[in-house]
């Protein structure tokens, strides 16, 4: 039997209101809508991260509510992103990792970092950037030790359960369109988003043992939905991933190279404006043969 990655189908955030009666039945209570969601996908992002700190509190009840086999990517904040664009990030990226992040113990999954669509590729404040990040628990921990007033007493140092760290890269402007940028993502073991949207670069170079795709919708940003062709289109991509093999209409920033690797393969709807995300991510993992937990999902609507 050919070795295969683990592929894990998943939402992009799960607190969407016009969700709710739709997605979500009637009669769910609002603070099981997590519950819900992850007993049908074995993965979600936390999209909060990305706008502010969240506490230690908020990520223990999150671990809490999902399965034990189930993995978060949690998006690294904007503020060092978007509004420090990578200067002077030592201290917030501390504060980032002492904010309870770490508790989500195993169930911490890669670490989504998203760069706006007028971020340029400077080789070395990027290259300095990638080697600041924490490759494992341990060395999360001691960064997190790092952290300044900001987190104060509320901070969480402890990385139980957290093993090795994967990180992956957003990026959107044409500048990384450069071979040097491939070339250091691999030296750091970082992927490259595969990101389908309207007006965004997609790329497919697998730089990591792993790879992320986040679906934003083609059409109509974080709206539009995918047909059964644009599905059947990811559904045998992913496989080929997963499997080591070359996918069929790659498009990469340079030349594809075949290492028989399998992958794991993490994929995020993101088209959340309508509750086109989760519908898409149930029909993905169909075809994929991926099974959802229905019984469990139903049952928390009862209770």
């Amino acid at each position: 039997m050919m070795a295969k990655g683990t592929i894990r189908i998943g939402i992009s955030g799960w607190t969407y209101p016009p969700w709710r009666g739709d997605f979500y039945p009637k009669g769910l209570l609002q603070k099981r809508e997590l519950a819900y969601a992850s007993a049908l996908f074995p993965s979600v992002e936390i999209n909060s991260t990305f706008y502010g700190l969240q506490t230690p509190a908020s990520f223990a009840r999150w671990a809490d509510d999902t399965p034990q086999d189930f993995v978060f990517a949690v998006k690294g904040p904007r503020f060092l992103t978007h509004i420090l664009r990578l200067r002077g990030i030592e201290t917030p990226l501390a504060n980032f990792m002492a904010s309870g992040v770490l508790r989500l113990g195993s169930k911490l999954g890669p670490m989504l970092w998203q760069f706006p669509a007028n971020f340029r590729f400077e080789p070395e404040s990027f290259a300095a950037f990638l080697a600041s990040l924490p490759q494992d628990g341990e060395a999360a921990s001691a960064l997190a030790s790092r952290h300044d007033d900001h987190i104060k007493a509320r901070g969480w140092l402890k990385a139980d359960g957290v093993g090795r760290l994967r990180h992956a890269v957003e990026v959107r402007h044409q500048s990384f369109r450069d071979p040097a940028f491939i070339a250091l993502l691999r030296r750091h073991d970082i992927a490259l988003v595969c990101a389908d949207a309207v007006d965004w670069p997609l790329w497919t170079d697998l730089t990591a043992d792993f790879a992320y795709i986040r679906l934003h919708g083609s059409q109509e940003l974080y709206a539009s939905g995918y047909d059964d062709a644009a599905l059947d289109h990811w559904a045998g991509l992913i496989s080929a991933w997963a499997e080591g093999r070359e996918a069929a209409g790659d498009q990469r920033i340079v030349p594809a190279r075949a290492d028989g690797s399998p992958r794991d393969v993490h994929v995020y709807f993101d088209n959340t404006m309508k509750p086109r995300a989760p519908r898409d991510a149930l029909a993905l993992m169909e075809r994929l043969g991926l099974k959802p937990d229905e019984a469990a999902a139903a049952a928390l609507v009862r209770r």
